[in-house]
């Protein structure tokens, strides 16, 4: 399939990079240049920045990346909104001007280098054109247990979801198009990409480990990350609890008949089982409920259908 050479932006998150985001500038800039030599990107081709409401100079060094070189572009949140909706932000404002958009995290742990093969995938005729990590031998074995259930989680809770691929793709501008259709405020991309449908192609990578600065996301941010990612597509938890409920209520039966049976066998104490039976099944009552009042309260910030961010500035 023949396409012309494509307008690319690079569009990055920052929260709090401080530390790595002059690096990771440095082989951006290096990889862009030789794609521009390379005649795979157009002139006109762009790396974003967004910073979202960070609390270090992240914006600043963004501020004076921009100053230094065009090649440089940046938006500022007013406020800090999380890595989803960041993204969201950055493709809102390259979707202007791009052909195709290529996100990645600031860090740089995903391989550059798997942007050629990215690229001409896309060439080939691809809309959507997903990273993929080959191996987790760098992970710590902590790290690798839990991505691993992460995804199977996902996978049996009913989210169509690529394995082991974070935010790390490219899209065109029908699959931006079609992204932009979507409106929700709980937003999980990782769940909503694949639902686009179009063509799409995978593009395997190693994944470095990174070089300056903290991990954003820690074991309590993943865990709810993998929370709203179920909400935001799947609603197969309502589903279970309706199964449990079913069969609960007849372990509930089977324990009040063989409770009573063997009180008139055994010496056995008709309070303590039903204490016991009560704390169980209270629990399990929690727990649905717990749940149910998770999707109501998503579906209340839904219903207000409040701004998923405000940018406040746009370098460009």
């Amino acid at each position: 399939m023949n396409k012309k050479t494509p307008i690319l932006y690079i569009v990055s998150p920052c929260y709090n990079e401080e530390p790595v985001l002059p690096t990771s500038a440095k082989r951006l800039k290096e990889k862009m240049e030789t794609l521009l030599a390379e005649q795979k990107i157009a002139t006109g081709s762009r790396i974003l920045f967004v910073d979202d409401g960070s609390k270090d100079k992240t914006y600043q060094v963004i501020q004076d990346l921009h100053d230094a070189d065009p090649l440089f572009v940046g938006v500022k949140l007013a406020h800090n909104r999380g890595q989803q909706n960041a993204l969201l932000a950055g493709l809102s404002v390259a979707h202007q001007s791009a052909d195709i958009v290529i996100t990645i995290d600031a860090d740089l742990q995903d391989d550059i280098n798997a942007i050629d093969k990215m690229i001409e995938e896309y060439m080939n005729g691809a809309e959507i054109v997903y990273g993929v990590r080959s191996t987790r031998k760098k992970d710590t074995i902590f790290k690798r247990t839990t991505a691993h259930a992460f995804y199977k989680l996902m996978l049996k809770m009913g989210v169509e979801i690529i394995y082991d691929h974070s935010d790390f793709r490219l899209m065109d501008k029908t699959a931006l198009d079609a992204l932009f259709e979507y409106q929700e405020r709980n937003l999980f991309l990782r769940g909503i990409v694949p639902q686009l449908g179009f063509k799409t192609a995978k593009v395997a990578y190693p994944r470095a480990e990174r070089e300056a600065g903290e991990s954003k996301y820690p074991l309590s941010k993943m865990i709810t990350f993998a929370l709203n990612g179920i909400a935001s597509c799947s609603t197969k938890p309502l589903s279970i609890i309706w199964k449990l409920g079913i069969i609960f209520h007849l372990l509930s039966l089977i324990g009040l008949i063989t409770t009573l049976t063997l009180m008139y066998t055994i010496n056995l104490h008709f309070m303590w089982s039903i204490i016991c039976a009560l704390g169980w099944f209270t629990s399990i009552i929690l727990l649905a409920l717990s749940i149910i009042a998770f999707y109501l309260g998503k579906t209340y910030l839904e219903a207000k259908h409040r701004p998923l961010f405000k940018i406040e500035k746009v370098l460009d």
